[in-house]
């Protein structure tokens, strides 16, 4: 049997609910004589008689009974299907941004923020300096300094502190060349440090910042990461003290008009509560992983 089509389907159902071509085509807008022949075509398609022909319309012959129940399933499944698809597209959007680092530390930490019985989606974003939050609707930003102007609802969160490190294993005592972010993607202090104050020594560097801690991991030098990320990573250990110059509150940004609603105060307060719970690890006071393995070695 060849393949039917759907829309031949759908106007066969519209026939049989209709009893006739007129009605059908009253809802179609498709010619009588059209439907009339696309119905003669479908039999053919299907190799059974759909319809019995009367002057009085078209009565449904019992293989026409049998599809109709079938198309009558398939039209709900559809309707379920665009329900279900509307329904995931009609839900509010709650947009965290911030830089490399904290975004990363959001994307780990999603389902602190967003559970499957929210009626919201979560987004994660990367925030250039430049970019302006003031018509940004449903943005949370998370930023290194207070917003200087806008209409901007503002929360102090915690301080984030920076450190240098090196491979946990390298067993090396001397000191080791540096590995930088390229000037080309670096924007925060943190990020033009290394460059800034040890361009000379610099031997390896990358575009893409979420590869900083792989290069130091696996050796290639020491680098400079927030303490949240670098104390995270087991097979990274300090190299110093954390840079004071670096060291900068964090601050929970939303758009005043956006506060109220329901999705962006909730994702704000549990934002908020993550942060605060792990204030130790931003701000550099709790062990880092390496420095416990060696503890307990």
């Amino acid at each position: 049997m060849n393949e039917v089509d759907w829309d031949d389907l759908k106007l066969f159902f519209q026939v049989a609910s209709e009893g006739g071509l007129a009605g059908a085509a009253a809802l179609t807008g498709i010619s009588p004589p059209t439907i009339g022949r696309r119905m003669l075509a479908l039999e053919r398609t299907m190799g059974r008689t759909l319809f019995i022909r009367s002057q009085q319309g078209y009565r449904l012959a019992p293989d026409g009974l049998v599809l109709f129940d079938h198309v009558q399933s398939m039209r709900k499944t559809v309707s379920d299907i665009s329900r279900w698809h509307g329904d995931a597209f009609s839900l509010p959007i709650v947009s965290i941004g911030g830089q490399i680092w904290t975004t990363g530390f959001v994307a780990r930490h999603a389902g602190a923020l967003r559970n499957r019985q929210d009626r919201f989606r979560l987004c994660c974003k990367l925030l250039l300096p430049e970019e302006d939050l003031t018509f940004r609707r449903g943005m949370i930003g998370m930023l290194s300094a207070r917003p200087a102007n806008g209409n901007f609802a503002v929360r102090k969160s915690v301080s984030v502190a920076y450190c240098t490190y090196r491979a946990a294993d390298d067993g090396i005592e001397d000191e080791l060349p540096w590995v930088s972010i390229g000037t080309e993607v670096a924007n925060a202090p943190a990020e033009t440090w290394v460059f800034r104050n040890h361009e000379p020594e610099i031997h390896t560097w990358t575009n893409a910042p979420e590869l900083l801690p792989h290069l130091l991991s696996a050796g290639a030098g020491r680098g400079v990461l927030p303490t949240f990320m670098g104390d995270a990573v087991p097979s990274l250990k300090r190299d110093g003290v954390p840079i004071d110059e670096l060291a900068h509150p964090l601050w929970l940004a939303v758009n005043d008009d956006d506060r109220q609603l329901p999705e962006v105060r909730l994702t704000m307060d549990r934002l908020a509560d993550l942060l605060r719970r792990n204030e130790d690890l931003f701000s550099g006071d709790r062990p880092s992983l390496a420095a416990t393995d060696a503890r307990r070695s």
